[in-house]
């Protein structure tokens, strides 16, 4: 079965840095593209970056020059580089990805910005 587990967040003072990670299982990792999303109480999920087999990327304008999503298909991992961070960055983190028509999503990971 897929598994995608989160970890990493915790309370971090604006400025800061966090590395999110996500260890994934079940699945040939390396042949499918990758996401971050994240999710504020009473808001809609929103992507905040995504990277496909090869490498490319694409980050959401409100993370852009902040962020950096990256993987090593050999570890089956995923990771989420969070830099200069915002209170607005406050969220739920998970990770994702689609197999056909099936999304799969981790558990979350909380990001607290606060001073």
């Amino acid at each position: 079965q897929v598994q995608l587990v989160e970890s990493g967040g915790g309370l971090v003072q604006p400025g800061g840095s966090l590395r999110l990670s996500c260890e994934a299982s079940g699945f040939i990792f390396g042949s499918f593209h990758m996401n971050w999303y994240r999710q504020v109480p009473g808001k809609e999920r929103e992507l905040v970056a995504d990277i496909d087999r090869d490498g490319r990327t694409n980050y959401a304008d409100f993370v852009k020059g902040r962020f950096t999503i990256s993987r090593d298909n050999a570890k089956n991992t995923l990771w989420l580089q969070m830099n200069s961070l915002k209170p607005e960055d406050t969220a739920v983190s998970y990770c994702h990805t689609r197999w056909g028509f099936s999304p799969y999503w981790g558990q979350g990971t909380q990001v607290t910005v606060s001073s």
